[in-house]
């Protein structure tokens, strides 16, 4: 490889592995199916921890949540840990991210709270640097939540949306005329009109889009390689989304997921209690209150709007993904340009009874769509089981990037496995849930076969046979016909973690 290859990374936020035209016929994402057939898609990847924060972070530093030290939301990244940005930036990349960051919280020392989110002047003026990006171009908020701000809301307003905070929830003190009413008695998610009235051209997936193009542009025409993180907000909740998107699914065709009669009894205690009406989940908020950690009951129509907006708002940035494929195009870059499509973890539409997030390390909450399309190097049309984990991505960006390997991150590169000089590089995946420091504090081992999720208290745990009971009800943590495997898988999980310990300084002596 001669000429430096252009890197671009396109996420979602939340996203369920099922949520892709490919593999569902209820849903229509032509241009995310369109890099499925022109690309390989990996069918077992998986997130490092499945909270926004821990998660982000480690895509761009290569380390696990428990190492970088952002080990939830809330928690900042440090400004000092490196990241792929910082690499690639000094080895003459052109770096940007433009979309959501959510590195840092809404409090304490950060540029992602008030009234700094707002302070558009600033945020005219400062574009980066950014834990290593050049160029950035932010916005914080899901859907038309009250923490908007930054250049996200400086270019509705320089496009003459000069009363776009009437279109969001209200901060204290304000009122908002046009943002959709939440539905009352029902989680923060819900609201009672899913179609948000914001105009369509104004809202963040489209801006994304635009300011996505224009960074690749601008790199074409200095003749530089570019490093862009494309981050798309939605599909997070809230549902709500612009018209034609948020009527483009019928509800009565949508099919959640549900949960098996009794398939919680085998499980941690916090699993039974999302389905109680008024569960005490006191012992489970130290200090804060952990998301999921509450009662998961949900009317099964109201699931089903939701889960239709949730397409529409999929459908919706798919077609920012074909605007930004189409500029490559144009600009004769697709061919030297390294893509890939992720998210930063899963999402519970109805299954096992949950809904959104929490501490329910199943596959829908920990695997993730997972698709590489760089032409002439990476295999067209191909679905693989090879096992991935976000934490991968700044090793195999750097390698791709530089032809070199680093060796002091917790990631594994993956260039030679994506394009088919070398075998799989991994054998596990691992997946930290540290939201709240107390309980539930858990980490999950998942291999070809097994998963395993241990927890820091307590003497349960939930051990599956995905091949056998792929949708995970049978929990054999305490099968005594299971006991050996189980002590086995143990051990293997045990010596992953060992395995996976970042050796960041070179022995340099005996002594």
């Amino acid at each position: 490889m001669t000429k430096r290859p252009n890197i671009l990374l396109i996420t979602t936020d939340q996203q369920h592995f099922t949520a892709l035209g490919t593999v569902n016929d209820k849903i229509k994402t032509p241009n995310i199916d369109r890099l499925c057939c022109e690309g390989t898609r990996f069918d077992r990847a998986y997130c490092p921890s499945p909270v926004c924060t821990p998660s982000r972070a480690s895509i761009v530093t290569g380390l696990y949540p428990s190492h970088h030290g952002a080990w939830t939301i809330g928690v900042k990244l440090s400004e000092d840990v490196p990241t792929v940005g910082s690499v690639l930036s000094q080895a003459g990349y052109r770096t940007g991210l433009v979309g959501k960051a959510h590195f840092q919280p809404l409090a304490g020392d950060s540029l992602e709270k008030q009234p700094v989110l707002r302070d558009l002047d600033f945020w005219r003026d400062f574009h980066g640097p950014y834990y290593g990006f050049d160029h950035i171009e932010l916005a914080r908020n899901h859907a038309d939540e009250a923490h908007v701000g930054q250049h996200y809301a400086a270019w509705m307003e320089d496009r003459g949306l000069t009363d776009w905070r009437e279109y969001f929830q209200p901060l204290p003190g304000e009122t908002s005329a046009k943002a959709p009413e939440m539905a009352k008695n029902a989680p923060y998610w819900a609201r009672e009109s899913r179609a948000w009235s914001l105009p369509e051209d104004l809202h963040y997936t489209p801006w994304i889009g635009e300011r996505s193009v224009a960074f690749i542009q601008e790199a074409a025409e200095a003749d530089q390689p570019f490093f862009l993180w494309t981050s798309f907000p939605d599909p997070h909740p809230p549902y709500t989304v612009p018209e034609p998107w948020a009527t483009m699914y019928d509800p009565e065709d949508m099919e959640p997921g549900k949960m098996v009669a009794g398939e919680h009894e085998l499980n941690a205690p916090h699993f039974a209690m999302t389905q109680q009406e008024n569960p005490d989940f006191a012992n489970w908020h130290v200090p804060h209150e952990a998301h999921g950690c509450a009662s998961h009951l949900y009317d099964a129509e109201a699931l089903k709007k939701d889960m239709a907006v949730y397409y529409g708002m999929m459908s919706f940035l798919d077609r920012e993904v074909g605007r930004i494929l189409d500029k490559l195009d144009d600009l004769n870059l697709a061919e030297d340009t390294l893509i890939v499509f992720t998210t930063d973890h899963g999402h519970f539409l109805g299954q096992h009874g949950l809904v959104a997030k929490g501490p329910f390390h199943y596959e829908d909450m920990l695997k993730v769509p997972f698709i590489v399309r760089w032409p002439g190097r990476v295999a067209a049309g191909k679905v693989s089981d090879d096992i991935q984990s976000l934490v991968d991505l700044t090793p195999t960006f750097i390698e791709a990037a530089t032809q070199e390997r680093p060796d002091d991150l917790q990631g594994l590169s993956q260039l030679d496995a994506w394009t088919g000089r070398g075998p799989a590089e991994r054998k596990f995946a691992i997946c930290e849930n540290r939201h709240n420091p107390e309980m539930p504090h858990v980490t999950s081992y998942i291999e070809d076969r097994y998963k395993i999720s241990v927890y820091r208290h307590g003497e349960y745990g939930e051990f599956f046979d995905l091949k056998e009971d792929p949708r995970e009800v049978n929990n054999l943590w305490d099968a005594p016909d299971a006991a050996h495997l189980k002590t086995d898988v143990l051990t293997r999980m045990v010596q992953s973690l060992l395995q996976s310990e970042p050796m960041k300084m070179p022995r340099l002596a005996q002594a």
